[in-house]
Formats: structure tokens, sequence, C-alpha cells
């Protein structure tokens, strides 16, 4: 059998179709989150929503089980849905009255998800086995069902992170700024929390609760090497996301390997090789004949590396 033919029957595996079109999912509303996330220095929120997240799967499971639900994990990612997106608002709310430091608050975030996670799932019946597929992904358990609300949670994540771009970007990028021109900023702060819960939750299956904040961090970094605006940058992360995503899955298909950590891995691979060419591709690239703003030196960018051109 030669390599066509191999993928052939990769793609016309039922599973390896389910896992694909959820990978192309993850791929793309991942990175979109990710960039006004970095934008805002709150990189490590994705980690601490997935921590959450955890939680809320062990009740999912305590809930499936109470009702005799057969898989008891049933209701496992509408629960982590619920308690990541309560997760995010409550450390916006946090972060917004300055009650305590963001750190501290996504401290807690960290350690209260995972314990309140293993603590429910053994009173669900189960043990802290059945929560590495969700800690670590296991794209290969994704049913149907699970599907359908992936692609109705990516179509609200792209509806928001790209239809709302110019007003998130504003605020990502200088609140006060916003506030003055009449933009509802704590709306869109919560929006941001909430599409960020969303992806964690949808990045679950593939790439797992402890890895989805590489697959929403590590994609925008790299195109922030090589571009200089905060939509090119949006759109060359949602490239290399669903790129790393189907061929780390792909490889996954032929050797037996973690899709998850294959597929982060694969990523900052990338972003090593990237970095390391930016040097070389920097000094061959030709200088514009007239630069529209001279008094501005060349190293000079907005955070994150890309400008106000939304």
């Amino acid at each position: 059998m030669n390599a066509f033919d191999e993928i052939l029957g990769m793609l016309g595996d039922p599973l390896m179709q389910r896992a694909l079109i959820a990978a192309i999912l993850v791929g793309v509303t991942a990175p979109v989150m990710g960039v006004y996330l970095v934008q805002r220095r709150l990189s490590l929120l994705g980690d601490g929503i997935g921590h959450v997240a955890l939680t809320g799967v062990a009740l999912g499971w305590l809930v499936g089980s109470a009702m005799g639900l057969a898989p008891t994990d049933a209701l496992a990612i509408p629960g982590a849905v619920v308690a990541a997106v309560i997760g995010a608002i409550v450390i916006e709310i946090v972060r917004e009255r300055g009650r305590t430091s963001g750190d501290v608050a996504l401290a807690l975030l960290f350690y209260g998800g995972i314990a309140g996670g293993v603590l429910i799932i053994g009173l669900a019946g189960g043990s802290s086995g059945n929560l590495v597929q969700y800690l670590f992904g296991s794209i290969s358990t994704v049913s149907s069902a699970d599907l359908w609300l992936t692609l109705v949670l990516g179509a609200i994540i792209l509806a928001v992170g790209v239809g709302l771009r110019t007003a998130l970007f504003a605020v990502s990028n200088d609140e006060e700024f916003a506030r003055a021109s009449g933009l509802p900023v704590r709306v869109l702060n919560i929006a941001v929390a909430v599409v960020a819960a969303l992806t964690v939750t949808v990045a679950m299956r593939v790439v797992g609760l402890l890895l989805v904040s590489a697959l929403m961090i590590v994609p925008v970094a790299v195109a922030q090497l090589v571009t200089t605006s905060f939509r090119r940058t949006m759109s060359v992360a949602m490239v290399i996301g669903v790129s790393v995503c189907v061929v780390g899955l792909s490889i996954t298909y032929w050797h037996y390997l973690s899709p998850g950590a294959t597929i982060v891995v694969l990523a900052i691979a990338v972003y090593a090789v990237v970095a390391l060419l930016r040097p070389v591709i920097g000094r061959r690239r030709p200088r514009p004949a007239h630069d529209p703003h001279p008094d501005i030196p060349d190293d000079v960018h907005v955070e994150g590396g890309t400008t106000c051109n939304a």
C-alpha cells in the first residue's frame, strides 16, 4: 500500500473524519482568542480556566451517575462549559475590581480546579484516572454529539472573536482609551473571558485541559514573529493552528502517540524554526522606498509585537 492509499484510508475512517473536523475547529478557534489573551498579558488564563473546567467535568460525571445515564460522562462537556464560563467571569470580576492581583486569582483557579475535580470525581464513583482523557486529550472518544457541540461553540467563538475584532482589540490594547471612546468595556471584557472559556472546552477533547493554553498562545507567538498588524497576526495564527492540528493528528494515526502532546510539540517546533530563521529573513527583506512614519524607530511596536491596525 502506497502513501496515497494510506491517506485515503485515513480519510475514509469515520473516527478520523470526526477527529479531523474537531482538530480543524480547534486549530481555527484557539488562536483567535489567544490573540486577545496575549495582547492583555493573560497568556496563562487558558490554563486557569482549564483547571476550573476539570471541576465541571467531574460535576458532569456526578450528575450523570445520579441520573443513571450511560455513558456516565455524557454530561462532562456541558459541565465543563458551565464551570469554565463561571470561572472566567469570576476571574474577570476579580481582576477588574483589583481586590487581588491577576496571578493570585489564576493560582486560585489552578489549585481549586484540580482539587475540586479530583474530589468530585471520587464522589461520582470514579477515579482520577477517569480525568486523564480530559487532562491530556482523547480525540478518539469524540462522538457525533461532541462534534455537533464543538461546531456550535466554534461558531460562537468565531462570531465574537472575528465579528467584534475592532472593539475587542481596542479594549485589549488600552482599556482607558476604549472607555473614553464610549465602548462598553466591562461587557467586552466579560465577552473575552466567556469566549476564552468556550475555547478551552472546545479544545478539551483534542489537546486536553493541561495543554489547551499552548494551542491558544504558541500559534500567536509564531505569527507575531512574521507579521506587523493585529489582523495579519490573527489570520496567520489561525493558519498555523489548523496546520499543526491536522499534521499532528495525522502523525498519530500511524504512530501510537498522544495527539494533544504531538500537536503542542509540533507548534513549539514551528516557533523555534521561525525564531531561528527570522534574523535571516529580516536581513533579506527590502526596506520600503518611502517610510510613512520616519520618526518611529523600526524596533518600536505595540504590546505583543503588533501595531494598532486592527
